[in-house]
């Protein structure tokens, strides 16, 4: 028999449960960006690891501002999530080397939302055989990473984007032209 070790899970079943939105509360903690897995603070949004991933490097994007509602954001929230949306794939691309992904939003329980009181968005890198007979028949993950670690490799790429963005405009989001190529 293999055993598999996945220790962080530990935390979620056991664990004490946050009080209140951890969207709302986590990024507005100035100086615990990496205990709290925060790897860009946007004006209007903001990139999150996930602390139970499906996958390394599985990254959510949500709004600043507590919604549940879609339709409820503005054009500028709008516009700086889907930069971050591409900024994640950019940065995963570069350092993960995915040959895939899924991008996906859940709209309330019974879509699967986890926590559906306030948007996010799911950025999982992929790759061939990730999803092998562990994942399908024992509902179990090995993830090879361990978080604080993506986290550390991630990081510098986000603050590179922080970098060229103007000091003056409205929102991180780069100005349009300036964004990298992924490579």
């Amino acid at each position: 028999m293999k055993h598999l070790f996945a220790p962080w899970r530990l935390e979620y079943i056991t664990g004490k449960k946050p009080g209140g939105c951890i969207f709302c509360k986590l990024p507005s903690e100035r100086g615990k960006e990496r205990d709290n897995l925060i790897l860009h603070a946007g004006e209007l949004a903001f990139v999150i690891m996930n602390r139970f991933p499906y996958n390394s490097g599985h990254l959510m994007v949500a709004p600043r501002r507590h919604t549940a509602d879609l339709t409820d954001l503005s054009p500028e929230e709008n516009r700086e999530i889907a930069a971050l949306l591409q900024r994640c794939v950019e940065v995963l691309r570069k350092v993960s080397h995915p040959e895939g992904f899924n991008l996906g939003l859940n709209l309330g329980q019974a879509a699967g939302a986890g926590i559906r009181d306030h948007l996010h968005w799911h950025i999982v890198p992929r790759w061939h055989g990730d999803t092998n007979f562990t994942t399908v028949l024992a509902d179990v993950r090995s993830i090879p990473q361990h978080l604080l670690e993506t986290w550390d490799a991630l990081r510098p790429l986000f603050q590179e984007f922080d970098r060229v963005s103007e000091p003056n405009a409205p929102s991180k989001v780069p100005p349009e032209g300036s964004r990298r190529k992924a490579p």
